[in-house]
């Protein structure tokens, strides 16, 4: 079997500091479940996750955006794909 690979979180916050974390995709791997996964991610009002052995719950009013790299395979619908950033 092969290890998951591995997912960059990064989380900016309005105040302008931000917090990387780093962790196995665990999304699933049937495009059905990544999806359910990634709506409910896109509807929730907070992020939790645990880290270190700590659990850390991240109101998304006090984020500004959230990066996650690399994307998942499969999104919604209404989801613009293949954007570039231009500075």
């Amino acid at each position: 079997m092969r290890p998951s690979p591995i997912v960059t979180l990064t989380v900016n916050f309005i105040d302008g500091t931000k917090v990387t974390f780093r962790y196995p995709r665990q999304s699933g791997s049937d495009a059905a479940t990544i999806l359910a996964n990634v709506k409910r991610a896109i509807d929730a009002d907070k992020l939790v996750l645990e880290s270190d052995g700590d659990l850390l719950v991240i109101p998304l009013k006090s984020v500004k955006y959230v990066r996650v790299s690399p994307a998942p395979a499969h999104l919604p619908t209404g989801i613009l794909r293949l954007a570039r950033r231009v500075e």
